[in-house]
């Protein structure tokens, strides 16, 4: 093994301190949107398997109609970090401003036209006659929370461009602990059901979009940044998020499918893969912690006209999204036998769960690396070519998850096929960050 020169090794504990400083306060606040979820499970699933199902489906259906908007946290993290790299902080402030205006105007759409397609919605995903009515209550009462959350994304990727991942943290752990209060009081104190876990969410959301906000205004009026919206800059902002919306896509194409496949094996299995869901979606969004990090530096560095360190930062940030996905993975095999009975779920939901659970450990593994080079591309601002491989990799998974499905498997043989999806995502994730292509220099990515 080669040893490191003094000069190697200092600039390996500067990438360092420099992701960890990043990564700690935005895994905090990464875990708090799962928990969101997570809370309501914990507290739906006590009120019976079906309530707990149609939680799962209308949980898959309103994550993927705010995750096609997640281009406004990450192509503003890249966008305003290649400006900070450039010292035009000025101007990296607008830019999100014209994010959070964007925001806004999607979010009154999704409403608009959310409210009226929810039976259709909840129907599109097969579900039982039993499962629809609370998939429907909960989905159509979640939609007022939309606006406040897409606020917050955009918001979110302001404070993450500007290297600030602790004003998020802050935010999204008072928000998750009002979430929790509110659930539990309207659930349990008012006996309000699955309705009351949907507002009590709508709640906390809304307040934490509203905190957000004035903490980017407080940032504006400090660098005398306009607050009026800049219709130009609101053109430019949907326009870069074009292919972020495709790649954002495909991937709820897989998960879409994923509780499709799983409505259609019966209410256990429905059940069973909305908990599993909601852990694996935890740990996602917990080793993204590492790519948010990548986000920044990558558009900070790329910004500044730092190529080299733009790719040694992605090495190191590989190696530490590997070491996270195997010990995510070494913990939940740890507490699984004890997770389903934070749940309250009946004998044959609970065996499902615990089949489930060993496999989404071991993809833990690959999940860590995929998650970090997703995040540097993402800074990088190398959007088509993400765009491009989301649709090839969905073309992997379709014929997978499809087999599961005409070859009547059950849940492990489903969460077997999205692991064939992950190890499509990792090879094509791996074989662009090891060329060039990607790494553009300059305060705006030509």
């Amino acid at each position: 093994m080669t040893r490191m020169s003094a000069p190697q090794q200092a600039a390996r504990r500067a990438h360092d301190r420099e992701i960890w400083r990043l990564a700690l306060p935005a895994f905090g606040a990464l875990v708090a949107e799962p928990l969101f979820l997570l809370t309501d499970s914990a507290i739906v699933g006590h009120l019976g398997t079906a309530p707990l199902g149609g939680l799962g489906v209308a949980g898959q259906a309103l994550g993927t109609l705010v995750n096609l908007c997640v281009f406004l946290a990450y192509g503003t993290t890249a966008a305003v970090a290649r400006l900070v790299g450039a010292s035009r902080l000025d101007q990296a402030i607008r830019q999100g401003l014209d994010g959070i205006w964007l925001a806004i105007g999607i979010g009154l759409l999704v409403i608009l036209a959310g409210w009226p397609l929810t039976p259709a919605i909840v129907d599109a995903f097969g579900a039982s006659a039993t499962i629809t009515p609370y998939a429907e209550t909960y989905l159509r009462i979640s939609l007022l929370g939309v606006p406040g959350m897409l606020v917050a994304l955009a918001s979110t990727g302001v404070l993450r461009g500007l290297q600030d991942t602790r004003t998020p943290l802050a935010v999204s752990f008072g928000t998750f602990m009002a979430n929790a209060a509110l659930n539990a009081a309207f659930v349990y104190g008012l006996h309000w059901g699955i309705a009351g876990s949907a507002w009590g969410t709508v709640l906390a959301q809304t307040a934490g979009g509203a905190v957000y906000v004035v903490t980017v205004l407080r940032a504006a009026r400090r660098h005398g940044t306009p607050l009026r919206p800049d219709l130009a800059g609101l053109r430019a902002a949907a326009a870069a998020g074009v292919n972020l919306v495709v790649r954002t896509l495909t991937l709820r194409v897989v998960l879409v499918i994923g509780t499709a496949v799983a409505t259609a094996m019966g209410d256990d299995e429905i059940a069973a893969y909305q908990v599993g869901f909601q852990v694996w979606w935890f740990l996602a969004l917990a080793l993204d912690a590492i790519a948010i990090a990548g986000q920044a530096i990558t558009g900070r560095c790329l910004g500044s006209g730092d190529a080299a360190g733009a790719r040694a930062a992605t090495w190191r940030m590989t190696q530490w999204g590997l070491a996270a996905g195997i010990g995510f993975g070494v913990l939940l095999l740890v507490v699984r036998p004890w997770l389903p009975g934070l749940f309250g779920l009946a004998p044959q939901v609970r065996s499902l769960l615990l089949s489930t659970l060993l496999v989404v450990a071991v993809l833990q593994i690959v999940a860590g690396p995929v998650f970090v080079l997703d995040g540097v591309l993402i800074g990088a601002g190398d959007l088509r070519f993400l765009a491009v491989a989301g649709v090839v990799t969905t073309a992997v998974f379709l014929p997978a998850a499809g087999a599961v499905h005409l070859a009547g498997g059950g849940l492990v043989a489903l969460w077997l096929a999205i692991g064939v999806w992950m190890l499509a995502r990792l090879a094509t994730l791996a074989w662009r960050a090891h060329g060039k292509a990607w790494l553009v220099t300059g305060a705006v990515r030509r």
